[in-house]
């Protein structure tokens, strides 16, 4: 972030800096996070390439100061971690999640996903995008199998019973969600919670650069603007030290 901000420091420097502050994390963390990442992997027939290939949805609670409890759903880009937008809503049932897809379509595309998903040869509309969800009663309901069902360009998988590794890019966001934004400030009402979980979108997704993507932002990835293997910023280098 600081070579993103123009600065030039050495990276002994930025490593003692987190030490000192208590900000990093133990090494066998790491070994976890790949652990995770290997069975979030096999929720997937296909490993996603590009954006709008594999969304993870899900749903996360929020008490506000007065008292309400509401639900945020949302779903993420698995491959580019961008977000694709909250529906904020007091229940959690189908409705709700057939409307954060619909957020999610407007949101990804500008246009009907159906005519970006490939076709066969006799002009079929093939799935472009899966939507993956947990074991939970709205991703089991009929309503919602009936609405991915009616659209050929979506295709849903549930993840394993008991293994929440597997969606765990979207946990993961709505972590980074409450604990970096929500849990900070003082939301009296759904309308601020709309308000600062819409901010931390749009934050997250055009400014902070993310370690996942090789320091990327979301945006540039899932816009096609920068590969989430290839850095944005020059090589680092070494500063002298006298």
């Amino acid at each position: 972030m600081c070579r993103h901000d123009g600065h030039r420091v050495s990276q002994a420097t930025v490593l003692r800096l987190l030490r000192d502050e208590g900000l990093l994390l133990e090494a066998n963390y790491q070994r976890e996070r790949r652990q995770l990442a290997a069975r979030r992997k096999a929720a997937f027939a296909t490993e996603p390439t590009g954006p709008n290939q594999v969304w993870q949805l899900d749903f996360s609670e929020f008490e506000t100061a007065s008292g309400g409890t509401w639900r945020l759903a949302g779903c993420r880009d698995y491959w580019s971690k961008y977000e694709l937008g909250w529906h904020v809503s007091p229940t959690a049932n189908q409705h709700d999640a057939i409307a954060a897809i619909e957020l999610a379509i407007k949101e990804a595309a500008g246009k009907p996903l159906a005519e970006l998903a490939p076709r066969d040869a006799d002009g079929t509309v093939k799935p472009l995008v899966t939507i993956v969800t947990d074991n939970g009663g709205p991703f089991r309901s009929f309503r919602f199998e009936a609405f991915i069902a009616t659209r050929p360009e979506l295709r849903h998988v549930r993840t394993r019973v008991r293994t929440p590794g597997q969606n765990g890019s979207r946990e993961r966001g709505f972590d980074s969600l409450k604990y970096e934004k929500l849990f900070l400030e003082e939301i009296p009402n759904a309308l601020d919670l709309v308000r600062h979980a819409e901010d931390y979108r749009r934050d997250y997704n055009t400014v902070r650069p993310h370690e996942a993507l090789a320091w990327n932002r979301p945006h540039d990835v899932h816009t096609g603007a920068a590969d989430p293997l290839v850095p944005n910023f020059p090589e680092p280098e070494n500063l002298p030290t006298a």
